[in-house]
């Protein structure tokens, strides 16, 4: 069996009730649930939250709620492998089978596509590696980063490329935070994903949000609202 797993708890500070406060008209949790499903690679779509409205919500997008998260796996500094780990353990026993493999998508990813969800299971499927990931690239080498110093000044991380030419350094990615698609056992020995078993599924960075401010919500729905102008345009 394989199975989605949507954390969503309901406690969010930055931006309270971010899971599913409507996003480009939809709650936001709602986007997730709806690419899951359309994907058509899992047996489940199961969101693990804490929270009735959010339960609610997802039942009413199609998604299942057969368990709640525990108090111990809510609050904010609950590593998201331990709520993935109670989720295949409660699912297995909600649904009577053992699972396989699992995708966990976070709740916050209105960019994420189909597409994106059958490249990560094209590449686990093939057995090579334990986990998948959405990632892209760095728009500016890190390699020429600097750090602000208690003065007000600036230094660089790595001085020794002080004149290196940006077209000389070596490419560099970083998490996408919209999907984690790997076997079972996998999240359940709580390996880490960035390891050389694990293979990213690389998305352009214009599809690639972090929302974790106002700000960053106002920005990521405005490139969302232009994209779907854009394409039902284009129809």
């Amino acid at each position: 069996m394989r199975l989605a797993v949507i954390p969503a708890r309901g406690g969010s500070k930055r931006i309270p009730r971010k899971n599913i406060r409507l996003f480009a008209g939809r709650p936001m949790v709602a986007w997730s649930i709806k690419v899951a499903l359309k994907s058509g690679l899992f047996d489940q779509v199961v969101v693990s939250t804490d929270d009735d409205e959010i339960a609610a919500i997802s039942l009413e997008e199609g998604a299942a709620v057969p368990f709640r998260r525990p108090v111990e796996l809510s609050d904010d500094h609950t590593p998201t492998k331990p709520v993935v780990t109670h989720a295949i353990k409660e699912a297995e026993v909600a649904f009577g089978c053992e699972i396989s493999h699992v995708c966990c998508i976070y709740p916050t990813a209105p960019f994420l596509q189909v597409g994106d969800l059958r490249a990560g299971w094209e590449v686990i499927a093939q057995g090579n590696f334990r986990y998948a990931f959405a990632a892209t690239s760095y728009a500016y080498p890190v390699q020429r980063a600097l750090r602000r110093l208690p003065s007000g000044g600036v230094e660089m991380l790595h001085p020794e490329h002080r004149t290196t030419r940006s077209q000389d350094m070596e490419e560099t990615w970083h998490d996408a935070g919209q999907f984690y698609f790997g076997d079972a056992s996998a999240f359940i020995e709580e390996l880490p994903v960035f390891a050389p078993y694990s293979a990213p599924v690389v998305l352009p960075r214009w599809r690639v949000h972090d929302i974790d401010t106002p700000e960053d919500w106002q920005t990521a729905e405005l490139v969302f609202r232009a994209l779907k102008d854009k394409n039902q345009a284009g129809s």
